[in-house]
């Protein structure tokens, strides 16, 4: 798989300052003046205007880490320090002499990231929402099972061919893409078209395209099911909302299933944040729904070409390799 770091012209701060007024500042200010509310520019029909490249790029994990259990928010010095632990953990530059699998797992140095640096600009622990503890529900028994049939059916047939392998491994589609959109080690930029009738979202990671439609059409039949599920959208005020259902079983998100329900929620909150809000329903897979949030953050850009299947060796490497463990099994025999 082939990507490249990025310059970003723009950057997200991480961090709120507060700032304390001077008493000839405050002086001049009536006592408790409300903030002025932020009004987002609009599209000549009249919605907000979404459109840009962002980028969702922050260190700040899915799901909250086990060592801050409780913690939904960090102060700003916690903040410093973990944001600091979690780049050194980070740098693969550090090679390790541990054996060629975990080499290989080291084969992309650090020029190759782009993950970005800082927490989210709220500090909280994970992207995570509800649940209050931060943590992806429990999986039903269902999909429990469907997960162990999934790894035996691996374990029995790990490479007899491409289709064995994963959509990721195979340059179709990948788990930040979505939908939802989730942060990855590199290519966090999206950019957002809009037209009257449509809501155009195109992912730098595999160069996906999501084309939305918000003409009021209903979801196609249930009978057809696709990789990325249908989205149509529509508007809630200063919000586009997107419900996407008609998932294929190809496409397991953290242990989904076909009946996933996507809601997605992209607001502008200031000139250079966009709010990203998704909800997993899943009745069959999750025991409950549960919601993620992330800030996107303006970049100037561009979008560069994902080149994936054009550098794709290791899927050759992986066939190739299964082969060889067959021969030598033969021989042992």
């Amino acid at each position: 798989m082939t990507s490249r770091a990025k310059l970003r012209s723009v950057i997200a701060p991480a961090f709120v300052a507060f700032i304390a007024m001077s008493p000839t500042i405050a002086q001049t200010q009536a006592p408790n003046t409300p903030a002025k509310k932020w009004i987002p520019a609009r599209t000549p029909d009249g919605h907000p205007d979404l459109q840009g490249i962002w980028s969702n790029a922050t260190i700040t994990p899915l799901e909250r880490p086990v060592e801050l259990a409780g913690k939904a928010v960090l102060t700003e010095q916690e903040a410093a320090a973990y944001e600091k632990q979690i780049r050194e953990r980070n740098n693969v530059d550090r090679r390790l002499e541990v054996g060629t699998e975990t080499d290989v797992a080291l084969a992309y140095n650090d020029a190759w990231y782009d993950r970005g640096t800082k927490t989210v600009k709220t500090l909280r622990t994970s992207l995570i929402v509800d649940p209050p503890d931060g943590r992806i529900p429990a999986l039903t028994p269902e999909a429990q099972k469907k997960a162990r049939d999934r790894a035996e059916a691996r374990r029995l047939h790990p490479a007899d061919g491409p289709e064995d392998r994963s959509l990721n491994e195979r340059c179709l589609l990948t788990v930040t893409t979505g939908p939802p959109m989730l942060p990855g080690p590199y290519n966090n930029n999206y950019q957002i078209v809009q037209t009257p009738q449509s809501v155009v979202i195109f992912n730098e990671m595999v160069h996906e395209t999501r084309s939305i439609p918000t003409d009021g059409r209903p979801h196609l039949s249930a009978s057809v099911r696709q990789w990325k599920g249908d989205s149509i959208g529509h508007w809630d005020g200063d919000t586009l909302v997107v419900d996407t259902t008609n998932f294929s079983d190809r496409t397991n998100f953290r242990g989904s299933g076909e009946n996933l329900h996507l809601v997605e929620r992209f607001r502008r909150v200031d000139a250079d944040t966009l709010l990203y809000e998704f909800t997993v329903d899943d009745p069959a897979s999750f025991v409950r729904p549960w919601t993620g949030v992330i800030e996107s953050v303006r970049t100037a850009g561009p979008i560069y070409e994902f080149a994936c299947h054009e550098g794709n060796y290791a899927m050759f490497g992986i066939l190739s390799g299964a082969r060889a463990d067959e021969k030598k099994a033969a021989q042992r025999k």
